[in-house]
C-alpha cells in the first residue's frame, strides 16, 4: 500500500510517499480503507521533533512511528476475531493516537479508538473531527466545565480545534467570544462567536471584560495577562499547540508547566487537560453532528502524495480551521 514515511526528523522534505506493507489486523482491531485523513498541530510537532523534550516519548532520533499521521475516516476493510460493534463496509472515523499511520491506504485500529461515522459528514469532515473535537470537548465540558449562561473566551477561535470549539461552547450554552485574526473574524461570527476580537488591533488580555472561561489555544500570552482576562473564580484551560518557529527545548509545554506549578496557590482555576481519544468521545462528536449542531470546517485538501505541502501550510500558520488529506 502507499502511506507517507519518515525516517528522521525534519522539514516536510523528509516525509516521502513509499510502497509499504499493509497492516494485519489484531483480534480487537478493525481495518479500515483510509478515504480521508485530517492534520493536526501535532502532526508537525512529531515531524519536527519538536520540543526537544517531546522526543523521550516520540523517539531519540527518529519517530518510533514511521507512518505520520492519526485523524482518519473510511470503510472497515476487514474485522479481528474479537471485534463485536463493526462490520466490513462499516463508514468509520477515529484516531489513532501515538501510533499514528493515518496518512496511509489502510490502518489497523482498536475498536474501542472507531466509531461509526457521523451520517451527514462526508468522510473529509469526519476525518477533521477525532483529535481537535476531543479537543475542545474535553477543554470545555472536562476541564473547563461550561454552564449555560457562561462567558467564554476561546484563544485561537479560527484553528482546527477553535472552529470545533467556538460551535461546542455555543451548544453547551455559553456566551463565547472568540479571538482571530482580521481575515478570519466573519468566519468565527458565521460560526456562532457572539462577539469575535481581531487580535491584529485588540488585546484581550488588556480590556476590562471578564470570563468565565478562558480557553487558550494559542500560547502567545504570559499566564498573567490570561489570568486578567478572567473573573476571581474563572477557569484557564490551556491547550496551546503553537507554530512551528525553528525549534524549542520545551514549546507550548513551558506555558503549561508554569500554570500547574501556579494552579495551587491561586482561586482561579488552572487546566491543562491532555486528551484520551477513545470511542465515547467519537459517539458524543457524531451526535453534536447529526444534531447539526457542529460541522467542521475544511480549509484545504491534499491528495496523499502531497501531504509534505498539505503539512508545510499548516505550520507556517497559513491554514484556518481544517486542513484534510483525500486518500
Amino acid at each position: 500500500m502507499k502511506a507517507i514515511v519518515q525516517d528522521r526528523y525534519g522539514p516536510p522534505e523528509t516525509l516521502a510517499l513509499a510502497d509499504v506493507d499493509p497492516p494485519v489486523p489484531a483480534a480487537d482491531e478493525v481495518l479500515v480503507r483510509v478515504e480521508a485523513a485530517a492534520l493536526n498541530a501535532y502532526d508537525w510537532h512529531v515531524m519536527r521533533g519538536d520540543p526537544l523534550l517531546a522526543r523521550l516519548a516520540l523517539g531519540r532520533s527518529r519517530p518510533r512511528a514511521r507512518i505520520r499521521g492519526r485523524d482518519f475516516a473510511g470503510r472497515v476493510h476487514a474485522v479481528g476475531t474479537r471485534v463485536r460493534h463493526l462490520r466490513p463496509g462499516d463508514a468509520v472515523f477515529g484516531d489513532l493516537g501515538d501510533a499514528n499511520g493515518a496518512f496511509a491506504e489502510y490502518v489497523c485500529v482498536a475498536e474501542t479508538m472507531v466509531a461509526p461515522k457521523p451520517a451527514n459528514l462526508t468522510p473529509q469532515q469526519a476525518a477533521a473531527l477525532p483529535l481537535a473535537g476531543s479537543t475542545a470537548l474535553l477543554g470545555l465540558r472536562d476541564a473547563g466545565r461550561v454552564a449555560p449562561g457562561q462567558r467564554v473566551l476561546i484563544n485561537g477561535a479560527s484553528g482546527g480545534v477553535g472552529t470545533l470549539a467556538v460551535q461546542l461552547a455555543k451548544a453547551l450554552g455559553a456566551t463565547v467570544t472568540g479571538v482571530c485574526s482580521t481575515r478570519n473574524v466573519d468566519l468565527v461570527r458565521s460560526l456562532g462567536a457572539d462577539r469575535v476580537v481581531d487580535y491584529r488591533r485588540d488585546d484581550f488580555t488588556r480590556r476590562d471584560r471578564r470570563y468565565d472561561l478562558v480557553f487558550d489555544l494559542v500560547g502567545n500570552h504570559s499566564l498573567t495577562a490570561l489570568r486578567r482576562a478572567l473573573t476571581p473564580t474563572g477557569t484557564l484551560v490551556l491547550c496551546g499547540g503553537g507554530v512551528y518557529r525553528g525549534g524549542s527545548l520545551l514549546g507550548p509545554v513551558a506555558l503549561i508547566t508554569r500554570g500547574r506549578l501556579l494552579a495551587p496557590f491561586v482561586r482561579q482555576r488552572i487546566v491543562a487537560p491532555a486528551t484520551a481519544p477513545g470511542r465515547a468521545y467519537l459517539d458524543t462528536l457524531r451526535g453534536y453532528a447529526e444534531s447539526g449542531r457542529l460541522t467542521p470546517v475544511i480549509d484545504r485538501c491534499y491528495p496523499l502524495p502531497e501531504v509534505p505541502a498539505a503539512l508545510r501550510y499548516l505550520e507556517n500558520e497559513h491554514a484556518r480551521a481544517k486542513v484534510v488529506i483525500t486518500v
